[in-house]
């Protein structure tokens, strides 16, 4: 198990580099090039562990695929090509993987069983089961005590018996998820009729993005998207992808940049899409110094340029649609929180409570262990700033969670020594360089 050593920094951040390619992004291109027609090409820099689980998937399901430097080439076997895996099907700590998979695979006529580690294991899935279930779809699993109606994997998925079809759907989604968005998105291009989705928010948008510029009929009108099944041709062309940059690993990089005096970051070919730059402006809003600059246009997916230059941050009130717009990045965000004049109100991210780990109650416990004054609540946290002297060297544990590591790596920064951050390990599964990247900054940070 690797713990990383943080020592307080005492220079400017500099320097314009890469972060590893959109997590999102990537789940999605493997997961359509598996089931396109032919051979499709995506460019992905530093892919990490949870892609290579949905990579594995789609290969156990009968896609072939080979690596070359950053090249993966996928054969695809089309939308009725796919076939039952020799065994289970691992999804290791990827809740994207599961989700998604399960959106395609509740049309097939071969049952499925999909598994993951403990932190996976443990995470709600009613929430695609029971819409799919309603379009047809057999889907079992766990059943959760004192939750009635929950279940948690292993899912058994199918198999969909013979004439049976996946039926129309109008769903309203009683919370903003994209995960559950693109599990009924996938699963309508194998269904009898239309697909329509409606959340309280806009969520992120990758998957309509994605079907659209393969020519799938996809209609978005605010926060309802549908897909009309009777007007698809049923089939999906090869594509070529070079992946944008990860804008939830840039937003690291920019708080960092964004605290630590005359520092300069830029984060280069990182992904734009206004539906995940709730971080940009969110730490606008605070009073940072950031732009996110378009300069061109990946499969639907804008891509550009992130700049990020230290101000001095003030304390904000964070909910609603800015939240669903940055909810990965609502740790670090309660990290730049702590480093702000006065106080930051973080709601409506009840959401977080059923990430890899509780990230609000882990934050709050890293918050509290470098010496910042923070009120937990049911949906978000409420952090006193300490920006005027160094917070507590602390000693933490991140709980397996990366975004929890890293936004202890970045509080780190500013101690009175020393600071440790147990149990990383899990940082590879989103951005497995980033020690060497903020040591490439300038940071004084270790794996130990």
């Amino acid at each position: 198990m690797t713990d990383l050593a943080v020592e307080p920094q005492h220079k400017p951040l500099k320097g314009i580099v890469p972060v590893p390619s959109d997590k999102s992004i990537t789940h999605r291109a493997l997961l359509l090039a598996a089931i396109a027609e032919g051979e499709s090409a995506v460019v992905v820099s530093s892919m990490g562990d949870d892609n290579r689980s949905t990579l594995a998937a789609m290969v156990a399901l009968g896609a072939t695929a080979t690596e070359r430097e950053n090249e993966l080439r996928i054969g695809g076997v089309g939308l009725e090509g796919l076939r039952a895996a020799s065994g289970a099907i691992d999804c290791g700590n990827s809740g994207t993987t599961m989700r998604l998979l399960a959106g395609v695979l509740a049309a097939q006529r071969f049952q499925a069983v999909l598994v993951g580690d403990a932190s996976l294991t443990k995470r709600p899935m009613a929430r695609i089961a029971n819409p799919l279930r309603q379009r047809g779809a057999r889907i079992e699993g766990e059943l959760v005590r004192n939750k009635p109606g929950e279940i948690t994997a292993p899912l058994v998925i199918g198999p969909l018996p013979v004439p049976n079809v996946l039926s129309a759907i109008s769903f309203d989604s009683p919370i903003p998820s994209a995960q559950v968005k693109s599990a009924l998105l996938l699963s309508g291009l194998y269904a009898d009729g239309s697909t329509v989705v409606s959340e309280p928010v806009v969520s992120r948008d990758h998957t309509e993005r994605m079907l659209d510029a393969l020519g799938v009929p996809v209609q978005r009108a605010g926060s309802i998207v549908s897909l009309d099944g009777g007007a698809f041709s049923g089939k999906l062309p090869a594509f070529s992808l070079t992946v944008p940059g990860d804008l939830s690993a840039a937003a690291f990089l920019a708080a960092a940049a964004s605290l630590v005096p005359g520092s300069e970051v830029g984060v280069r070919g990182v992904g734009a899409n206004p539906t995940r730059s709730g971080f940009v402006d969110a730490i606008r809003m605070m009073g940072a110094n950031v732009e996110l600059s378009p300069e061109t246009v990946q499969l639907g997916e804008p891509v550009g340029l992130l700049r990020t230059t230290h101000a001095e941050l003030r304390g904000v009130t964070i909910a609603g649609e800015l939240v669903a717009r940055s909810i990965d990045e609502i740790p670090i965000l309660a990290a730049l929180a702590a480093r702000a004049h006065g106080v930051t109100t973080i709601a409506d991210a009840g959401e977080l409570r059923v990430k890899e780990s509780d990230r609000i109650a882990c934050m709050a416990a890293v918050l509290r262990a470098f010496g910042v004054e923070v009120e937990e609540r049911r949906d978000g946290l409420v952090v006193e700033g300490k920006p005027d002297r160094p917070l507590t060297a602390a000693d933490v544990d991140s709980e397996g969670d990366h975004r929890i590591a890293m936004s202890a790596a970045v509080l780190g920064l500013f101690a009175n020594g020393t600071s440790r951050v147990r149990n990383v390990d899990a940082i590879a599964t989103s951005f497995p360089r980033f020690a060497g990247t903020m040591r490439a900054l300038g940071a004084n940070i270790r794996a130990v």
